[in-house]
């Protein structure tokens, strides 16, 4: 992997993000993903899981960031980049803010909901104590958002 650039490993990091939000679909979440890496390594892994557990923050990134720093034993995860299908939310770009992650992928903006570049920008709020280095936003976005789509269609026929 060292011969991949940058764009490569951000493809290849986003698909298990994405593999991630397929497992939230499968079991009728709405299909948010992600994916922490470490030195090239993926740490940890997370999907939504608001509906099976009853929990308003069983958010993908929240998952994917208490595994991480459990693995790590350390709730600075500096020198980590999350990988999201979806732009995080107010209180999941909180909790990347507090656990010190440096660089944040996301595929799609939220337009309804993203605290990264849509509604806020809380990665790199000078009044907060830390603020993300890096912000890549658009990494297989067409793939997640055809996700997305499919993922409602089903949704909207069921309710019918």
């Amino acid at each position: 992997m060292k011969d991949l650039s940058i764009e490569d490993l951000d493809a290849r990091f986003m698909a298990e993000a994405i593999k991630e939000a397929r497992k939230a679909a499968q079991k009728g979440e709405v299909p948010v993903g992600c994916v922490i890496v470490c030195q090239g390594e993926v740490i940890s892994r997370g999907h939504n899981l608001r509906e099976g557990k009853n929990d308003p923050t069983a958010h993908a990134e929240i998952i994917a960031i208490r595994k991480a720093a459990s693995r790590l034993k350390n709730w600075r995860l500096a020198g980590c980049t999350l990988y999201a299908t979806i732009e995080p939310c107010p209180m999941c770009a909180g909790a990347i803010v507090l656990s010190r992650i440096d660089r944040v992928v996301y595929a799609v903006e939220d337009e309804k909901a993203g605290a990264v570049k849509s509604l806020y920008t809380l990665l790199e709020d000078k009044r907060l104590n830390h603020q993300v280095a890096e912000v890549v936003k658009g990494v297989r976005e067409e793939e997640v958002r055809t996700l997305m789509r499919s993922f409602f269609k089903i949704l909207r026929k069921k309710q019918v």
